[in-house]
């Protein structure tokens, strides 16, 4: 999807989707649970990214287990700011169509990192999953889709940022690609939220419980969990 720009604050109107970390549903006997929570195999990670894009690759990828190394056990305002930065600076925004050839593709962390590139989903993908590395906890993360403002026009268009919520029923912290600065929801009234997901659930509207599992619902995000348990990120 197209970058939007992003200027200031959630719209106030529909921040009830983003308050609020209720009851979650977690993942059914599925099977996906094990791919949402596995630990990684760095070697079988460095032999992929060898594989598919050289000593390049495997130089970022050392790039971002020394991310990790570099903030394991630091308070949560350093991971935050550090995972954001890390990626904002890495990965530069294109459009699927350029990437992969292909009008909506959900890359992996390891795709996103080896191509340098990726849209506004493998921005946010690849922070959750890299946040969760460190130990955050996956009920306090969401990725949320939200219709993004256009300058000062009416027009909007959908785009995809992470929420950070500190304690449930806070308003989250919003970790986007196209802003260098987390930012809490209520300074961002140029996005307004359509829905919410994580491994846990999947929550729209004003509900405070999970509506659904969400690789049963979203099958790009069950596809792109498969794909990081074969190469070696789950």
């Amino acid at each position: 999807m197209p970058p939007p720009y992003l200027g200031n604050a959630f719209d106030p109107s529909r921040r009830r989707l983003l308050i609020g970390v209720g009851a979650t549903l977690l993942l059914s006997a599925s099977g996906m649970l094990g791919l949402a929570t596995g630990a990684m195999d760095p070697q079988r990670m460095r032999t992929t990214m060898t594989e598919r894009y050289g000593h390049q690759g495997a130089q970022t990828l050392d790039a971002w287990l020394n991310l990790l190394r570099k903030l394991e056990g630091r308070d949560i305002a350093d991971q935050l700011k550090g995972v954001n930065d890390f990626f904002n600076r890495r990965v530069r925004w294109l459009d699927d169509s350029q990437i992969w050839d292909e009008e909506d593709y959900w890359a992996t962390p390891l795709e996103t990192l080896g191509r340098g590139a990726g849209d506004c989903e493998d921005y946010s993908i690849a922070k959750y999953q890299t946040l969760k590395k460190l130990g955050v906890p996956g009920e306090r993360l969401r990725m949320i889709y939200v219709r993004a403002r256009l300058g000062r026009s009416s027009i909007t268009q959908a785009h995809m940022v992470l929420g950070y919520y500190a304690t449930p029923g806070v308003e989250p912290l919003v970790l986007d690609n196209l802003l260098p600065t987390i930012l809490p929801a209520g300074e961002r009234d140029d996005l307004s939220p359509v829905f919410s997901f994580s491994s846990d659930g999947l929550w729209a509207g004003g509900s405070s419980e999970s509506l659904a599992i969400p690789t049963q619902r979203l099958s790009r995000w069950r596809n792109v969990l498969l794909r990081m348990s074969a190469e070696g990120f789950l």
